[in-house]
């Protein structure tokens, strides 16, 4: 008797990447993603490295956003994404709109071809969010993608 043998679908292309070094040396093909307030105050952390490199805080607001949704400028040929995960720039954030601010930015990257994104450990420095809770959000907003995201962070200096 004959074996069936059903093929499986190929997985998706869904990389969950990590690198040691510098978010700004990343590929310049690749899409940029960090985290902001509604206020677009950008006065701490990568945020201020995010205002001096691409600029646009007025184009940010214009978009008016609000926390769980994503705004997004177009600089060259590639997306910056700014997931847009409180009020305030001094409130903190929570996992449940950090969520809502990556599916905006995956829905976002889905009709516009994008299928490579680097960014920092988002929401994990100055908002004190866990990276192995945020991991796994980023995983289950996009395990079912094309889309490989690469996770920069700063190598820390050697105890003497």
């Amino acid at each position: 008797m004959d074996k069936i043998v059903r093929k499986l679908p190929c997985s998706s292309a869904w990389r969950l990447l990590h690198k040691r070094g510098d978010l700004f040396t990343c590929p310049s093909t690749d899409a940029l993603a960090h985290c902001i307030s509604e206020d677009c105050h950008m006065g701490a952390g990568i945020a201020v490295l995010f205002k001096e490199h691409f600029l646009g805080a007025e184009e940010l607001l214009a978009q008016k956003k609000q926390p769980g949704e994503c705004a997004v400028l177009k600089r060259s040929d590639r997306f910056v994404y700014y997931l847009v995960t409180k009020k305030k720039y001094s409130n903190k954030p929570t996992y449940d709109i950090l969520r809502k601010s990556l599916v905006s930015m995956r829905e976002h990257c889905l009709a516009n071809g994008v299928n490579s994104i680097s960014m920092p450990r988002i929401g994990c420095g100055l908002d004190k969010l866990k990276w192995e809770n945020v991991s796994s959000i980023i995983t289950a907003v996009f395990q079912d993608t094309n889309i490989s995201i690469t996770v920069y962070s700063i190598p820390r200096p050697q105890q003497i």
